[in-house]
């Protein structure tokens, strides 16, 4: 018996329908396989075998990386993609007479208790760091689909908990939740090209870019190509708009804001750093350093491969600055934003209730008070009364001290120590105004999740507290 059986009444046809079309999916894959008559998804150029005009042919590469070299039909892995779309097949039409497959609710307590913000951060960390060192399983097309038909099971079994559906199901949530599963399928796609492009190169071989780069799309293909995506996505526009209604609100009043009041999804990740930086530094000052961090790259980078073909092997500093600043320092702050926070900005678990009255016990002090309170037992400096501005701005470098020294040593002293150990090479071939601009980068980049673990653990509101003169770090 489920626990809501009218809820489940509301979504049993749509999650019938939803396992539907994960049946037709497996079944096209396997029809797909059969048709190709290789044990994978791609037809892809692998070193080893050269045509007569000297470019790579074609091979079929089995699901464990292994080429077929006949390219026999792989008989097993068509029946287990087609025991899978029948399995899904089963439970449409389960789920449509109300007994869809829900996850136990054991498992939903422990997915609330390891949704907190220091478990999501530093897991998505260690997951980051799992699917890179690993990245030639993970990018085999055939543990891709895996991955992805156990994501979609979950995602199915979770939308009979009303608390889970209330927030992924919401009119401006859809197109997040789609995001998501678009940033995992492109990521996942420039990896497997990378990864391909890196075993070609260990073996002699140019990229595969390099042998297509004759192929230009120009009239009338590439018109060809923009006409029908324009016509599918226009298709696809109009039955979204005829299928979820727009996510209006009533008129907005100064006197009833909405709770939680959130901005737009590609805001979400500035408005989530707006809770450990001030309004100047994370919405003016971070921003703008990011921007022209972005723009001084050209003029920093002295590594001339990987230019025009995908790669990792030959920039894994670069690959691996640029995966960990867009996916854990943005889009883990859109996902918290947006699944997460919920009334009064407090972190829910997907599957728990969002109760406005749900009231956390937090004190947060800054680093200041830390030193001179607790530490020294005795009160923050504090200049006497009617003294002048230059003694009252000593007194607040006293108070400050600390945080000064800390935020100055992280900035000052690091980059020398930097460039003489693990980024010696660095050091060597950017220059000592090269090197300094890219380390002060670097470290204002994780100057943020350094902040929000201190927030997170020790409730450390700023490292330096100055509002007497809108100076907060």
């Amino acid at each position: 018996m489920h626990s809501d059986p009218e809820f489940i009444s509301r979504v049993a046809t749509p999650l019938g329908f939803y396992y539907l079309i994960l049946c037709a999916l497996n079944w096209g894959a396997a029809a797909l396989l059969w048709r190709r008559g290789a044990k994978t998804f791609f037809h892809v150029p692998l070193p080893g075998r050269r045509n007569g005009n000297g470019h790579a042919a074609a091979v079929a590469v089995d699901a464990h990386g292994a080429t077929n070299g006949n390219g026999a039909i792989a008989i097993t892995d068509v029946l287990v993609w087609l025991a899978v779309g029948f399995a899904f097949f089963i439970l449409a039409p389960l789920a449509m007479i109300g007994e869809p497959l829900e996850l136990p609710s054991a498992v939903k307590q422990t997915v609330n208790e390891l949704s907190g913000p220091v478990t999501l951060a530093l897991g998505s960390l260690v997951v980051f760091a799992i699917f890179f060192v690993f990245r030639r399983f993970f990018t085999q097309p055939i543990v891709a689909w895996v991955f992805l038909n156990l994501a979609l099971l979950v995602m199915g079994m979770s939308m009979t908990d009303p608390n889970f559906t209330s927030i992924v199901a919401k009119p401006d949530n859809v197109p997040i939740v789609g995001l998501v599963f678009l940033l995992g399928f492109f990521t996942w796609l420039a990896t497997y090209k990378a990864v391909v492009n890196d075993d070609r190169i260990a073996r002699g071989l140019p990229p595969v870019e390099k042998e297509d780069s004759e192929k230009v799309l120009v009239w009338p293909d590439l018109v060809y190509t923009e006409l029908i995506c324009m016509i599918a996505l226009t298709a696809f526009l109009l039955v979204w708009g005829i299928g979820l209604q727009a996510p209006l609100e009533e008129p907005s009043s100064s006197v009833k804001t909405p709770n939680p009041s959130k901005a737009p999804w590609y805001f979400l990740g500035l408005q989530e750093m707006l809770v450990y930086y001030d309004p100047w530094m994370a919405g003016v000052v971070l921003p703008s350093v990011v921007l022209l961090g972005l723009m001084a790259i050209p003029y920093l980078d002295f590594n001339r491969k990987g230019c025009g073909y995908y790669t990792i092997s030959e920039r894994k500093f670069a690959y691996l600055i640029f995966q960990f600043g867009f996916l854990e320092l943005w889009v883990i702050l859109i996902l918290l934003g947006t699944f997460l926070r919920g009334p009064n900005w407090n972190f829910f678990g997907p599957f728990e209730t969002w109760d406005a009255h749900k009231v956390l016990a937090l004190n947060n002090i800054n680093l200041s008070e830390i030193f001179w309170i607790k530490g020294l037992d005795q009160s923050l400096p504090k200049a006497p009364p009617n003294s002048s501005a230059l003694r009252e701005i000593a007194y607040i470098l006293v108070r400050e001290a600390p945080g000064i020294i800390l935020v100055g040593a992280y900035f000052v002293v690091l980059p020398p120590i930097m460039a003489a150990t693990i980024f010696r090479k660095f050091f060597v071939k950017m220059g000592f105004i090269r090197f300094m601009l890219m380390a002060n980068l670097l470290l204002l980049m994780g100057a943020l999740p350094l902040k929000m673990v201190a927030r997170w653990t020790i409730n450390l509101k700023y490292f330096i507290a100055i509002p007497e003169y809108f100076l907060n770090f």
